[in-house]
């Protein structure tokens, strides 16, 4: 039997709540809870996690397993693990640079990395990071012109998959962001000033970097807009709701693999197969938006079960996922592929730039551990492993 592989990462944060501690010191506390933040009584947020705490797997000891193989092809493209980086807004107020350093562990590690269309560098800058790998997530503007000159770019870089977010007809309604002034028009004010004085390190590498700003968006925007005017472009611009109409007018367009991210129903998984996409993430945007709605688990858990859907469409899942054994409980019920947002945003926060390598090997371990432990040799095994 072969050696089992060395997944290099710093000990002393051998867990996502380790990195996350570590990140909440080092960033101000407005740009922290942006990123941990969730809508309303942030209820869905919670329920994302917990409700993974439900699904129980089984070992199979005297089973004689053979050397485990962690990758998975997706899309005519074979990943060294079946884990991705979830999209997220405004990454480098949370960490300078944090786009970029994930994109480069990414490419590097050979996983998926995906940019929003409201992250802090542009399509074509993590295009050439990523050696053309990365992902993009299409916040679908108010004007086809916009949209259309988007998909060009990402045509221009090859870009290898479009993911159309379709759960945001409207921004969801986050306390901490209105109290913290994060919310559209953003401003700065002197509480947030003073938390950004007590980490250092956060604004020297903000000195670094420069102030953040939505880089993909530039070539639209007016110059010199100020902060008011900024939140009144992002709501002019991407103030509407994403239908079957708006997304075929994109199939049409686009040649490549076409995924929705914030597929939760039965009627939305029916209308994106009838639109012919490649693949759904089924997501409730971290808990960011309807906080009444079922975690993403047990959304996945509903659709997966059905075989027609599967036969159809990749479905891959977002939202909750804080260990290994959380990766592999999703694939037991049905994944076929996962993505997280957070975790991967508090690495970058604790350990800056070895955020993102060190993020990725913990995972790898984690989910390498589990399936030496329950004995299977590749992440399609899991099902079998899901006590029912």
């Amino acid at each position: 039997m072969s050696k089992k592989p060395i997944f290099k990462y710093n000990s002393r944060y051998p867990s996502v709540e380790d990195l996350k501690k570590k990140a909440k010191k080092r960033i101000p506390k407005f740009a922290f809870d942006y990123l941990q933040g969730g809508c309303n009584e942030e209820l869905n947020l919670f329920r994302n996690e917990n409700d993974f705490d439900n699904i129980l797997l089984k070992p199979q000891y005297l089973r004689v397993g053979q050397e485990i193989d962690m990758s998975v092809e997706l899309f005519g493209r074979k990943y060294s693990a079946p884990f991705g980086i979830s999209p997220i807004g405004l990454q480098g107020l949370m960490w300078p640079n944090a786009p970029e350093i994930l994109a480069k562990a990414a490419a590097k590690h050979d996983i998926p990395y995906t940019l929003s269309t409201v992250s802090t560098s542009s399509i074509e800058r993590i295009a050439d990071v990523s050696d053309g790998k990365a992902w993009f997530q299409l916040y679908h503007p108010t004007e086809d012109r916009l949209r259309d000159d988007i998909l060009r770019r990402l045509k221009a870089v090859e870009c290898p998959v479009l993911v159309v977010l379709v759960d945001v007809p409207s921004f969801g309604l986050r306390y901490r962001e209105i109290k913290s002034g994060l919310s559209m028009p953003p401003k700065m004010n002197i509480e947030n000033i003073l938390q950004a004085m007590v980490c250092p390190t956060w604004g020297i590498q903000t000195l670094k970097y420069g102030i953040p700003s939505f880089a993909t968006l530039k070539p639209y925007m007016e110059k010199g807009l100020d902060l008011s005017q900024l939140g009144q472009f992002m709501n002019r611009t991407f103030t509407g709701k994403v239908n079957m109409e708006k997304v075929k007018a994109i199939r049409d367009i686009w040649q490549g693999p076409l995924v929705l991210k914030g597929i939760a129903t039965e009627e939305d998984m029916e209308a994106s197969i009838q639109l012919g996409v490649d693949g759904v993430i089924i997501s409730n945007h971290g808990g960011r938006q309807v906080d009444a709605g079922e975690s993403s688990i047990v959304s996945l858990t509903k659709l997966a079960a059905n075989p027609s859907y599967k036969s159809k469409v990749k479905i891959m899942m977002d939202g909750g996922i804080r260990s290994g054994v959380d990766l592999a409980r999703a694939y037991a019920v049905g994944s076929e592929f996962n993505f997280m947002g957070r975790p991967f945003m508090y690495g970058v926060g604790a350990l800056g730039e070895d955020g993102g390598e060190h993020s990725i090997n913990m995972f790898k371990a984690h989910l390498y551990q589990v399936m030496q432990q329950l004995t299977v040799d590749n992440i399609y095994q899991l099902q079998d492993r899901l006590i029912k």
